[in-house]
């Protein structure tokens, strides 16, 4: 909930490591320091079929990997790859983290 974590701006990381200190001195409850990790936190990236491909590329990966890791289907991820579909939810942030912090962190 209080992670470290990149933030959009040096501001909103001082709001957030401020909202921390108040969480963790109980000033502010769960609920809305889960708000303030929302707010601060950067967004996750859109992935399009040469990202997709790019990154899977890059890790060394078949199709059947990448999609046993993501949990989803081969022929959902062959579809990223040639832009019939597009991940979204949960497949685009768990590319996002695969991404910042490498295949270990889904493992």
């Amino acid at each position: 909930m209080t992670t470290k974590a990149k933030s959009k701006s040096r501001l909103l990381e001082a709001v957030h490591e401020t909202a921390s200190d108040l969480h963790r001195l109980g000033f502010i409850d769960k609920r809305k320091m889960r708000k303030y990790d929302a707010l601060c936190l950067e967004p996750v990236h859109e992935y399009d079929a040469d990202r997709v491909r790019a990154l899977r590329a890059h890790l060394h990966l078949s199709q059947a990997v990448l999609a046993s890791v993501l949990n989803t289907s081969v022929s959902t991820v062959r579809k990223w790859e040639v832009g019939d579909k597009k991940p979204s939810g949960p497949s685009q942030k768990l590319l996002d983290l695969i991404e910042r912090k490498g295949l270990d962190a889904v493992l």
